[in-house]
This record gives C-alpha cells, sequence and structure tokens, in this order.
C-alpha cells in the first residue's frame, strides 16, 4: 500500500504561483505513473499533468505552458509548479501514482484558492 500526502495548498491571488508535493510511503523508484488531477465542487475530477519514470509528460490544454510537473525519486515526492494562476484554477488537487502491485492510490488533497 501506498500513502501520499498533498502539501503546498493555499490561497494566492491571480497572477501567482504555488508549488504542490506530494510524498509517497513507499519507493516511487518503480513507480511508472504520478499524476495531479484537481476537482472543483460539482464537476467530475479532472488530469492535470501526470509524469512517467522515464520523464515523459503529460498536461491539460488548460495548463500547458503555466503549470509544470517533476518527480524526485530520492525523495520520493512528485511536485507541481504551478505559475500564472487564474481564478478557474481553483480546485482541490489531488495526487495520484501507480501502478503498485497493480494499483493506484490517490492522496486526500491539497485545496488551491486563486482568489484577489
Amino acid at each position: 500500500q501506498v500513502q501520499l500526502v498533498e502539501s503546498g495548498g493555499g490561497l494566492v491571488q491571480p497572477g501567482g504561483s504555488l508549488r504542490l508535493s506530494c510524498v509517497a510511503s513507499q519507493s516511487i523508484f518503480r513507480i511508472n505513473d504520478m499524476g495531479w488531477y484537481r476537482r472543483v465542487p460539482g464537476k467530475q475530477r479532472e488530469l492535470v499533468a501526470t509524469i512517467t519514470r522515464g520523464g515523459s509528460t503529460n498536461y491539460a490544454d488548460s495548463v500547458k505552458g503555466r503549470f509544470a510537473i517533476s518527480r524526485d525519486n530520492t525523495k520520493n515526492t512528485v511536485y507541481l509548479q504551478m505559475n500564472s494562476l487564474k481564478i478557474e484554477d481553483t480546485a482541490v488537487y489531488y495526487c495520484n501514482v501507480g501502478p503498485y502491485y497493480g494499483t493506484y492510490y490517490w492522496g486526500k488533497g491539497t485545496l488551491v484558492t486563486v482568489s484577489s
């Protein structure tokens, strides 16, 4: 089993930046897929960004050029650097990793609020 703890959320003004972190309780060296998703109340959870063990990344069109995902296998951590934040980026952000013995795991989420 893998436990994930997200941090770094908070309140930021439009145009500001935040960096989210997700620390895994197990080594992520052999975990291929790591990603960030977000959910706005009343809407479905959506993909924000993913990164593979080999470093290949994928981004939602809405965040391309503004967000950057990275991973540090030595710290069992995946990051999401968010720049030029917009009000519509307000959401709960979730970390997702896997497969770990065939299972994908979710964190409990961290709230990002973009407001003036």
